[in-house]
């Protein structure tokens, strides 16, 4: 059984010493410990650093979101053998001694994507309304995914080597929530455990500041929407316009009748009718897009098959992308 951890880096040579050196170096159930570090475009060093300390690097020449160092990672697990991948961060923030309870669901066939659980309310870094935002995501995507994790926006997960080869990530900002989703989706065992944190090290690089945060989470929120549940993101509003419309329409066809005449109220008739138009417009978009869930679901079932044969064999990529 071979555990791959992959560390996402960016400018990260400072920090990348301590946390691999916070990594186990033996887990009961586990042959065998690789490490591996995705260089996304740093300046300072850091894949010549990760190479001292023993890991496998692949390094992009320039940086191309977090989201894409994620999946870049993956891949690259999956063609050098990994049964279980492991993913944390560069910044130390999640303490390697909690690797073992991550992976203890998967090694147990208990579950096959498992997502650390910090303890949101006793991080001191995190200031109140990011601790808010945090459960209000965490929220929102248990609503979407029906799964029962507790911290959805962290980034320390565990995955089986099938979870990791049904995963897809289109956004370059982060992976965090949309991973989630997919398990969900894909219909894999999806759980969280609680883990340990180390005391911050460095400022968030994900949060410029608290309204990019809310921006980038909200709009990565309403995606997650539109993308996986299309029929329902846009029928709920086509129903609400619908039903808007038929009140003032209702409401239009009492004065005409209790009053004899349409004077005063032809404002209603012209807004219901503009509310009927876009309730049979929001209708036709939720159809549409129903149809290319079901394309994007086909499409992705071809992509397993592709990966899995890709990835029968291989080796770590040994050149700069």
């Amino acid at each position: 059984m071979k555990l791959v951890i992959q560390i996402p880096c960016l400018n990260e040579a400072d920090h990348l010493p301590a946390t691999m050196g916070d990594l186990p170096k033996s887990i009961p159930g586990i042959d065998r410990i690789e490490l591996l570090v995705v260089d996304d475009g740093s300046s300072d060093g850091t894949a010549d650093v990760a190479r001292r300390l023993g890991a496998h690097v692949v390094r992009f020449t320039a940086n191309r979101g977090l989201g894409h160092a994620f999946m870049a990672g993956i891949d690259a697990a999956l063609a050098n053998g990994a049964d279980i991948i492991v993913n944390t961060d560069a910044d130390n923030q999640y303490s390697g001694a909690s690797i073992p309870a991550l992976i203890a669901p998967i090694l147990a066939d208990e579950a096959d994507f498992v997502v650390g659980a910090r303890p949101i309310r006793e991080i001191e870094s995190f200031s109140p309304t990011k601790k808010l935002l945090q459960r209000l995501g965490s929220w929102v995507v248990r609503r979407v995914s029906g799964t029962s994790v507790a911290d959805a926006t962290s980034g320390f997960r565990a995955m089986s080597r099938e979870a990791a080869l049904e995963l897809n990530v289109f956004s370059r900002y982060t992976y965090t929530l949309e991973t989630i989703v997919q398990a969900a989706q894909r219909r894999l065992r999806v759980t969280s455990v609680p883990i340990a944190v180390n005391p911050a090290t460095r400022e968030s690089r994900l949060m410029r500041s608290t309204l990019d945060y809310i921006w980038r989470t909200g709009s990565a929120l309403v995606r997650i929407f539109v993308v996986y549940r299309p029929f329902r993101s846009f029928m709920i509003p086509a129903g609400i316009a619908f039903a808007l419309g038929m009140l003032l329409a209702l409401r239009f066809l009492f004065y005409f009748v209790a009053g004899g005449g349409a004077a005063g109220h032809t404002q209603s008739l012209i807004l219901a009718a503009i509310l009927f138009i876009l309730a049979g417009l929001l209708m036709a978009v939720a159809f549409i897009g129903d149809l290319i869930a079901i394309n994007r679901r086909l499409l992705e079932e071809l992509r397993l098959g592709e990966r899995r044969a890709r990835y029968a064999s291989g080796k770590y990529p040994s050149r700069d992308d």
